[in-house]
């Protein structure tokens, strides 16, 4: 399948071939995929997290799985928008611009940025640990990432740098010039939502760290931003931040998540320098 793909565009693959749409036309709206990731990610992050807390250990009840529902959603579109602007497109500040998602611009880390402020005010509100809800949620946050990637390719998106040496699965994208490229977005499917969900789950499940308090939310918060930053290595960097990432030999998006792969190993070690919760920890009655 990939020969016969590859066979009209100099050995790469041509994403046009693919016969993809950036969404399901209804008539009179266009249900976007980038809009239906968020919501898959959400919805399986909301009903695996269900199932976290009827195991034992759990630190909140399931009223508060219906809060975290809500405005986690309403932290992650604000501020990855917000972040989107603040760290890429500051030229957007104080127009219009700033609340337009139709075109695209959601940033990764101000989406964290907003999810951990909903996480705060959650665990304030209801006398929880903010910690170890953190961990909790940290386990399920690889679902979106994985969901939100895929739905990059499908919207023919944030394409890849050009290949120096020709790959099978090298691609043309449109409005991207005739260079094969890498599909940098299946890449960070790959490693910041399918390794993330791998390694998240196994560790919950399969072993004792949802006792240790701030290991969960560390190894994540490490994983992600080492497979972010190694993918980063194969994207294009956005038209506007081409120069930057020229003068500074780094990406934005690397520069952004080296800060966050020394937090996340220090709340490793950190976490692994105190002793477990007891097993028969008693989580809060619902």
């Amino acid at each position: 399948m990939l020969e016969l793909l590859a066979a009209g565009s100099g050995g790469a693959i041509n994403w046009a071939d693919l016969g993809l749409r950036d969404g399901i036309d209804l008539g009179f709206f266009t249900l976007r995929f980038y809009s239906l990731a968020y919501l898959a990610g959400l919805v399986l992050g909301y009903w695996h997290l269900r199932k976290m807390i009827a195991a034992p250990g759990a630190p909140m009840a399931r009223r508060h799985a219906d809060d975290l529902f809500f405005y986690c959603m309403i932290g992650i579109i604000v501020g990855g928008r917000l972040g989107y602007v603040v760290f890429y497109r500051p030229d957007f500040l104080g127009t219009w611009e700033m609340f337009n998602t139709l075109g695209g611009g959601m940033s990764f880390h101000g989406g964290l940025i907003g999810v951990v402020l909903a996480i705060a005010f959650v665990a304030w509100r209801n006398g929880l640990s903010f910690m170890r809800v953190c961990d909790y949620i940290a386990v399920n946050v690889g679902f979106g990432m994985l969901f939100g990637r895929l739905a990059n390719f499908v919207n023919g998106e944030l394409w890849g740098r050009p290949v120096e040496s020709m790959v099978p699965w090298a691609m043309v994208f449109p409005g991207a010039g005739p260079e094969p490229r890498h599909p940098s977005q299946l890449y960070q499917a790959g490693l910041e939502g399918l390794l993330v969900v791998v390694v998240m789950l196994a560790l919950f499940w399969l072993t004792r760290a949802r006792y240790r308090t701030g290991f969960l939310v560390g190894m994540f918060t490490a994983v992600i931003s080492v497979g972010r930053f190694v993918a980063e290595f194969f994207r294009e960097p956005d038209a506007h931040l081409t120069e930057f990432a020229l003068r500074t030999g780094l990406s934005m998006g690397q520069w952004l998540t080296i800060p966050l792969i020394v937090a996340g190993l220090a709340l490793v070690a950190w976490s692994l320098s105190r002793p477990p919760l007891a097993r028969n920890y008693v989580p809060p009655a619902d």
